[in-house]
C-alpha cells in the first residue's frame, strides 16, 4: 500500500528551497546524528520556524523513506495570519476568538477547529510551542473547517490576551472553579481559552482572564475531553451570539 503524506518534504536541498519559496512551515525535524547546512538553520532562524532533533526512525518513519540526509519537514496545509491582523478583525467585528492553550493531540485540535468554525467563531489562536503541528489528522479530524476561519501563531499568549484586553477585548477561560457557563452574559469581541489535556487552561492566562466559566456537572466522572468541552462553550456563546 502506497504511503501518502501531502504534508511532508525532505532532503536538505528541498527544504531549503521550499523556505525559499516561502511555503509554509510547521516545523523541521534533524536526525540526532545529522548536521543540517547552516544556510538551512540560518533560513529557519530568519523565518522562526522551529527545528527539533529528532531519532533518525523518526525521520525516515514520516518521510516514509530512508534517503532524508537526516532532514524532513512538515508542511503547513493553511496559509496562517498575522497575529495583529487577526486580532484586529476580531476586536472590528466584535467577533469571537478561540484560544487554544498548548493542545498536543491533533484530534482534539481539528475536532476543536470544526466546532468552531460550525458555530461560528472568527478565528483561531495557537501558541507556536507545545501545539499539535496542523497534520493531516488536524485537517481530516477538521473536516475540512480548518480551510474556512483564520488561524494565527502566537509566541505568547499571555502576552497576546493582554494586547487584546488593553483594545477592550475580554477573556474568558474555561476552566473548573469560575462562575456556571449558563449563567454567564458574555461581553464582546470576546477570546475564549480553554486548556490543554490533564493541565487545563495554564496559570498565567488565568491570571489575565476576565471571567472564568465552569461547566456543571453532575455524573461520577467530574472531566470533559477538551474538544467536548469546547463544544459546549461555544454553544452557550452562540446562544448569546447569533442564535434567535
Amino acid at each position: 500500500m502506497e504511503r501518502e503524506n501531502r504534508f511532508v518534504i525532505w532532503g536538505r536541498n528541498p527544504v531549503i528551497e521550499a523556505i525559499k519559496a516561502g511555503k509554509h512551515l510547521e516545523k523541521i525535524l534533524i536526525a540526532h546524528d545529522s548536521h543540517p547546512p547552516k544556510e538551512l538553520v540560518k533560513l529557519a532562524e530568519k523565518n522562526k520556524i522551529k527545528i527539533q532533533k529528532v531519532p533518525r526512525k523518526k525521520v525516515e518513519e514520516l518521510a516514509g523513506t530512508k534517503k532524508t540526509q537526516g532532514v524532513v519537514a512538515l508542511l503547513s496545509p493553511i496559509k496562517y495570519w498575522k497575529e495583529n491582523d487577526l486580532m484586529e478583525k476580531i476586536l472590528q467585528e466584535e467577533g469571537v476568538l478561540v484560544v487554544l492553550d498548548h493542545i498536543t493531540d491533533p484530534q482534539n485540535v481539528g475536532n476543536i477547529i470544526r466546532t468552531a468554525e460550525v458555530l461560528g467563531a472568527n478565528g483561531i489562536i495557537l501558541p507556536k510551542e507545545r501545539s499539535s503541528p496542523i497534520n493531516e489528522t488536524v485537517v481530516k479530524a477538521s473536516a475540512g473547517a480548518i480551510f474556512h476561519i483564520p488561524i494565527a501563531k502566537v509566541g505568547s499568549l499571555r502576552g497576546f490576551l493582554d494586547r487584546f484586553k488593553k483594545k477592550n477585548g475580554w477573556v474568558v477561560s474555561v476552566e473548573k472553579g469560575g462562575k456556571p457557563i449558563h449563567k454567564i452574559v458574555f461581553p464582546f469581541p470576546l477570546a475564549v481559552v480553554v486548556g490543554s489535556e490533564g493541565k487545563g487552561v495554564s496559570k498565567t492566562v488565568l491570571e489575565t482572564s476576565d471571567i472564568i466559566a465552569t461547566i456543571p456537572m453532575k455524573g461520577e466522572v467530574t472531566s470533559l475531553n477538551v474538544s467536548s468541552a469546547t463544544s459546549i462553550a461555544l454553544w452557550e456563546i452562540a446562544k448569546q451570539k447569533w442564535i434567535e
